[in-house]
């Protein structure tokens, strides 16, 4: 039975195969064979669940071109979403489902085990957390004296672009959750992840609270469509 909103091909009124039936199963094909696909046709190939009924092209290529990548459709807002021609709460749910998919398989990688010697996958997660939500957030990853993760908890969240972080509320949670070591993090929405002057003193604030209590901080990451920065790599923590 065709979903709401489904709108049949001319094929299926005159009994025939559609015509996206025969580039559905190209592009099937294609991907088993490996991941090589533009974003646009890794999209489709979601939507093709999603909306068995119809030519999901001219639908995938709107979506990237409304918000970007892949990544950014899936991550994109649900109101943000429903704008778009052709896309209900089936797609929007399907579409979020994936989204917290990937959030699961990135966190899943950075569990049970020590962060410091898995950087490369503390940085996906951060990136598959946050890096493409529309407001400011700000998460503090604690951990135990082995540096393994014990709670990885969003502390604030701002305006496009600025959330309150109050060192106090992060030594007190820490003390709470007995964290020895902390890890924070932010995203900037604008896609620059260049640490602002208000980020540093932030930063210095909070590590001059934790410091005298043994609450070691590690890094400080933003991250942003554009990549990731990390204070300790430049040199500013």
């Amino acid at each position: 039975m065709a979903r709401p909103g489904d709108r049949p091909g001319l094929a299926d009124s005159a009994g025939e195969t559609p015509h996206y039936h025969g580039h559905r199963e190209r592009l099937r094909a294609r991907f088993a064979q490996g991941d090589t696909l533009p974003d646009y046709e890794f999209l489709e190939l979601v939507l093709f669940r999603s909306i068995p009924r119809r030519d999901v092209k001219p639908l995938a290529k709107a979506l990237i071109q409304r918000f970007g990548s892949f990544a950014e459709v899936i991550s994109a807002p649900p109101d943000l979403l429903a704008e778009v021609d052709g896309i209900g709460p089936a797609v929007i749910g399907d579409l979020k489902i994936l989204e917290a998919a990937g959030r699961r398989l990135a966190r899943g990688a950075v569990m049970e085990r020590p962060l410091l010697t898995s950087w490369s996958a503390v940085i996906d997660y951060c990136r598959a957390a946050m890096a493409f939500s529309p407001r400011e957030e700000f998460r503090i990853l604690f951990l135990d004296k082995r540096n393994r993760l014990i709670a990885d908890e969003v502390q604030g969240q701002g305006t496009v672009d600025h959330t309150p972080v109050y060192p106090r509320e992060v030594v007190r949670r820490s003390l709470e959750l007995s964290a020895t070591a902390l890890i924070l993090v932010h995203n900037h929405p604008s896609g620059d992840p260049t640490p602002s002057q208000a980020d540093i003193r932030m930063t210095r604030d909070i590590v001059a609270a934790a410091g005298p209590l043994g609450i070691v901080v590690h890094d400080h990451i933003i991250v942003g469509r554009d990549g990731h920065a990390s204070f300790k790599g430049l040199k500013l923590m």
